[in-house]
């Protein structure tokens, strides 16, 4: 097995083109990769998924314990060829003095060699004194290789090339050139999702050629080659207050949006949703006229700013959402969810209607509004929260460019915002019925088991409708 984590100096140093163009390299020389995201990221993924055909993974040590991310890459890990994990930002960069949340820490943790990506723009000898520094700050961590990027032409390769060999000992494992035609487009919160770029797969095997022209494969391999096992986890004990029985008998179907606007979504909540017992019919907000007969609701994140035109004028689904949720249906929306259920969305000058089913109005902003990681507070309001639990700080994360106003002085909210923005930096998560619409990103985890949770709801809600006719009749 070969298994490495790509990391960088700092943020947008092409290190997510290569890690996609040597995922999608590895993979067409028949290898069977499984790629891996570090951080609370879900467009990156997209990209690894669609280079490998494989989902790709989080991993992320403020939404989830040592052990579960030990098990994690494990479990998922355990019949690749290749483990290959991106990074996000710089190597030792985190939260604390210390970076426990660091990539270096995750690569210590599950005993990663790392592959380097550097931003070459603009660097000649100097790039010595930073591979030498990144070496020495912590000798546990073992530098395989760096993989030069932005590089300006040949003749500043080779002097890159002849200044790394000269003064240090790690290998030149590759060196791509700056080439425009191979960037994956941005904006406001990060690369185009896959979901929307229709030359996602031409994109993917540019960056593949790219990489099998530039990378040097077989050396790459041959320094993150491991014949230990994958590092062992304990296995993970849930404190019975987070414990949910998954009770047998009637099969729920719950409803996700899942199209251009909607995409958002961790490949292991949604397996988690099949766990706890509900069969997953995805819909298209977009182009179905017609909700389809579920039992719940999830809308994710998104883009729904983008196809706000688009959105609006599926009038005949968005009244049958609307319908739905008032009729009192479970359902759960996430940031992008959220704008979509509101009355309306403004962005640029244009105003659209939404859904309405959140009395509020949704405004894009120049800035993020609520940015990193967030502590929620469960309270009273929660539909799925059991009511005999001490109250307990739910770890997740949010991004969001948007506010919503004009919400009603007596809205019930379903966290307390103990750390991060929320709604309206104490409040988050708006509950109108059996909906609650928060900002906030959740991820299923031990401390965390949503998924389980909103499927017990549903089928509860479920149960109650089938039972009210047979009540009626006893009744009259």
């Amino acid at each position: 097995m070969h298994r490495f984590l790509v990391s960088a100096a700092h943020k947008s140093s092409g290190k997510t083109a290569v890690s996609v163009g040597l995922a999608a390299e590895l993979s067409r020389r028949g290898l069977v990769v499984q790629a891996f995201k570090k951080g609370p990221d879900y467009i990156d993924p997209m990209w690894l998924a669609a280079a490998t055909g494989r989902p790709c993974r989080n991993l992320d040590f403020n939404l989830s314990a040592p052990d579960e991310l030990r098990l994690e890459f494990a479990r998922h890990g355990a019949l690749a060829d290749v483990c290959l994990v991106e990074g996000n930002k710089g190597l030792y960069d985190g939260l604390d003095l210390h970076g426990n949340n660091s990539n270096a820490a995750l690569a210590r943790l599950l005993d990663l060699p790392v592959v380097l990506v550097l931003d070459a723009r603009g660097m000649t000898r100097g790039i010595a004194p930073l591979i030498l520094g990144y070496q020495a700050f912590d000798r546990s961590i073992r530098i395989a290789g760096v993989i030069l990027s932005r590089l300006g032409g040949a003749r500043h390769e080779a002097k890159l090339r002849a200044v790394i060999e000269h003064y240090t000992d790690v290998p030149v494992l590759g060196a791509m050139h700056e080439d425009p035609r191979l960037a994956i487009a941005e904006r406001h919160i990060g690369l185009t999702p896959t979901n929307e770029d229709g030359a996602a797969q031409a994109r993917i095997a540019a960056l593949a050629a790219a990489v099998a022209g530039q990378v040097d494969i077989e050396r790459l391999l041959a320094a993150t080659v491991s014949s230990a096992p994958l590092p062992a986890a304990l296995p993970l004990a849930r404190p019975a207050r987070l414990s949910v029985r998954i009770p047998q008998g009637l099969p729920v179907v719950v409803g996700i949006a899942r199209d251009r606007a909607f995409g958002f979504y961790y490949p292991d909540d949604l397996e988690a949703l099949e766990r706890a017992g509900a069969e997953l019919l995805f819909f298209d907000t977009l182009r179905d006229a017609r909700l389809p007969r579920v039992d719940g609701l999830i809308i994710g994140g998104g883009f729904p700013e983008i196809f706000m035109r688009e959105l609006e004028a599926n009038a005949a689904l968005r009244g049958e959402i609307l319908a739905a949720i008032r009729a009192g249906m479970p359902a759960y929306a996430e940031c992008g969810g959220l704008m979509y259920l509101a009355r309306s969305l403004s962005w640029r000058g244009d105003t659209r209607r939404m859904v309405g089913a959140i009395p509020g109005d949704v405004v894009m902003h120049g800035q993020p509004m609520g940015r990193g990681y967030v502590r929620l507070a469960p309270t009273e309001a929660h539909p799925w929260r059991d009511r005999g639990e001490e109250q307990l700080e739910i770890p997740a994360h949010e991004f969001h460019y948007s506010s919503i106003e004009g919400l009603a002085p007596g809205t019930r909210f379903a966290y307390r915002v103990a750390r991060g923005f929320g709604v309206d930096g104490k409040s988050d998560g708006i509950v109108v019925n059996n909906l609650l619409a928060a900002y906030s990103h959740l991820r299923g985890s031990g401390s965390c088991d949503w998924p389980a949770r909103f499927v017990a709801f549903v089928r509860r809600r479920a149960e109650e409708r089938n039972a009210a006719p047979a009540l009626l009749s006893a009744v009259y």
